[in-house]
């Protein structure tokens, strides 16, 4: 199968947005890697409210890639970037398994490409054991090497629980994978915090030529030395894995709210 061009550069560097209107008409993507199924099978449950974007998995929400990946999972996500290569070649982002191939071709949309600055996310979530939620940067991946992702913030449901004295704790996950970039290594914790994802916080990744600074609220929680090199998209979405135990404290629906993401390029110098 020929390949396909990579679909020119990409798009606004720069974001202030609180999803006053629907994503769909700033370019985001409303589906979750689509070019491996398809932009109506892999479609987000999603609205706008005053207070910002709702993703959901709600009950009946159907099984994303439900031949190819394992375990089974749901999911409702946004992407600020998406593009394919044509119908049956392998030029696909974030690709999950080998021998992946495109079903549905994916026209370029470019909402928000960084290249280096500070991103911001402030959002809350619902999830329980067999539910979690993630805001990720990742590689555009015009060439499969193009590949690494910044997470700002990962949090399993089942890792959601309260210190002794009842203050909400979290195991908090943020870092590097590098994927398919060889220039990256993985550099990726959870370490416990007290934090309660319920309510509003501020995930944020510094992002400057070989480090990463991750804050929540502003508040520096770690440094990694290391760093992607090339344009990035920003993928919003929480996540709902069926075969997972569902004890006690599982929402019946895990849901992502997202008030505002903000992206400013780095300062002179």
């Amino acid at each position: 199968m020929p390949t396909t061009p990579h679909p020119g550069p990409p798009g606004p560097t720069e974001v202030d947005e609180t999803f006053d209107r629907p994503p769909e008409e700033r370019g985001w993507t409303t589906a979750y890697l689509p070019a491996w199924s398809s932009r109506a099978a892999a479609a987000a449950h999603v609205r706008t409210g005053p207070d910002g974007l709702h993703l959901s998995v709600p009950p009946g929400h159907p099984v994303w890639c439900p031949d190819l990946h394992a375990p089974p999972l749901r999911v409702s996500a946004v992407q600020s970037g998406s593009w394919s290569g044509p119908v049956g070649s392998t030029q696909g982002q974030q690709p999950f398994r080998p021998g992946l191939v495109v079903r549905e071709e994916q026209p370029a949309r470019w909402a928000y490409t960084p290249h280096h600055g500070r991103v911001e996310v402030t959002c809350r979530a619902v999830v329980g054991p067999g539910s979690m939620f993630s805001a990720w940067l990742v590689g555009v991946e015009d060439v499969p090497e193009r590949s690494g992702e910044i997470c700002l913030v990962e949090v399993f449901g089942d890792a959601v629980g309260t210190d002794d004295d009842g203050t909400p704790t979290v195991a908090l996950g943020s870092g590097v994978h590098p994927f398919r970039d060889p220039a990256l290594r993985e550099d990726f914790t959870a370490p416990r915090t007290r934090l309660d994802v319920a309510a509003w916080h501020t995930y944020a990744a510094d992002w400057r030529p070989g480090e990463v600074r991750f804050s929540v609220d502003g508040a520096l929680t770690r440094t990694v030395a290391q760093a992607p090199d090339y344009p990035m998209q920003l993928i919003l979405g929480v996540f709902h894995f069926p075969e997972a135990p569902h004890g006690p404290g599982s929402p019946v629906v895990p849901e992502l709210v997202v008030r505002r993401v903000r992206g400013t390029a780095p300062a002179p110098g």
